[in-house]
């Protein structure tokens, strides 16, 4: 891989290999970790899917009969 600029930033290519291995596209994050002395590691940026599961641990079951009035919440903001 070669080092090239890019803005006011450097930025690799990534091989086919490894792009096909983690099944990227283009707008995917990924994370980078160095792991070594001259070695570093490339994964799929997992931070955003474990928020999502956060958040997700934290619903809890609406009241039955429940419904939403986009009306009614209006009138309650003004």
């Amino acid at each position: 891989m070669q080092v090239t600029r890019w803005g006011n930033s450097l930025a690799i290519r990534l091989p086919a290999a490894v792009v096909e291995a983690l099944s990227l596209k283009e707008g995917d994050d990924i994370e980078v970790r160095v792991v070594g002395e001259r070695v570093f590691d490339i994964a799929r940026d997992q931070s955003r899917l474990r928020a999502l599961d956060r958040i997700r641990s934290l619903r809890k079951p609406l009241p039955a009969g429940w419904s939403f009035d986009r009306d009614e919440a209006n009138e309650r903001s003004s």
